[in-house]
């Protein structure tokens, strides 16, 4: 089984969120068998800053889906949303 690279794009719900917690509740909701390569921030609007983790997970059928409920359930997330997948 190969392994697929997702950039995801997480918005959080204001600019008052904490961008380096919500990386850190980010890196902790993962799913099993999934990893975090890094981590990249694009200035949205008003202050507004979307963090843009791109996620190793296993080539299987839910791909993606499992990361981004478990992201979209994290405390100060309002959206997320996949920006580009790639195998590796």
């Amino acid at each position: 089984m190969g392994k697929v690279a997702a950039k995801l794009k997480v918005m959080p719900q204001s600019p008052e969120i904490d961008l380096d917690e919500l990386q850190d509740r980010l890196e902790g909701s993962l799913p099993e068998g999934a990893k975090i390569n890094g981590f990249e921030r694009d200035d949205v609007a008003f202050g507004l800053v979307a963090l843009l983790p791109t996620v190793i997970v296993p080539d299987d059928a839910g791909g993606t889906e499992a990361v981004e409920e478990r992201f979209s359930e994290v405390e100060g997330v309002e959206s997320v949303e996949v920006e580009n997948v790639g195998r590796i």
